[in-house]
């Protein structure tokens, strides 16, 4: 599986951005990590704060550098405020399988942003990465999840693979193979 994130890619589709978290965006995370609504499913407690949005987008930036996580924020195109993200990490480069991670801000759900993002960085896994299987990990009770996983062509697995989400209420396992591998 190739993992090189030095030069970051900015993916985009028919509406969307995705781009690299900035320092600048402290204010949009914060936003993101304390909507009611994300928490609920991530299994993070409401204790957002400007700071620890601060905080979060070092960590980020700091496991890109390091090749561990490739992390977008998603925006429209035609304009810079923060609509959600959308990552890759907990890589197993051994068996070329990695983990997709999304969310995105509660008055932009229902609107099919979310697949179209999912779709472009299901590419961007399987035609640069070379990943086999991605695998993603909502709480069965996130029906919007879950219907979007499915629209994205994933099967539910009753196998954990790669889960690590310990704070996740009623975490289920979906996966996509790459079939032209």
């Amino acid at each position: 599986m190739v993992v090189n994130f030095r030069n970051f890619p900015v993916l985009k589709t028919e509406r969307l951005v995705l781009r690299n978290v900035e320092n600048t965006d402290a204010d949009l995370i914060y936003k993101l990590h304390s909507d009611p609504v994300v928490n609920k499913f991530v299994g993070r407690e409401n204790s957002a704060s400007l700071e620890k949005a601060k905080v979060y987008i070092i960590k980020m930036q700091n496991l890109i550098e390091k090749n561990e996580c490739i992390y977008w924020i998603i925006r429209f195109q035609e304009n810079n405020d923060l609509i959600g993200s959308i990552c890759l990490w907990n890589f197993d480069r051994e068996n070329n399988i990695v983990e997709i991670g999304y969310e995105m801000l509660s008055e932009f759900q229902g609107k099919g942003i979310m697949s179209e993002a999912i779709q472009k960085v299901t590419a961007y896994a399987f035609d640069e990465m070379k990943a086999k299987i991605i695998t993603a990990f909502p709480s069965s009770d996130n029906n919007n999840s879950i219907a979007i996983l499915k629209k994205m062509n994933f099967e539910f697995e009753d196998k954990k693979y790669n889960n690590t989400h310990e704070n996740v209420i009623n975490s289920v396992s979906y996966t996509l193979r790459n079939n032209k591998n």
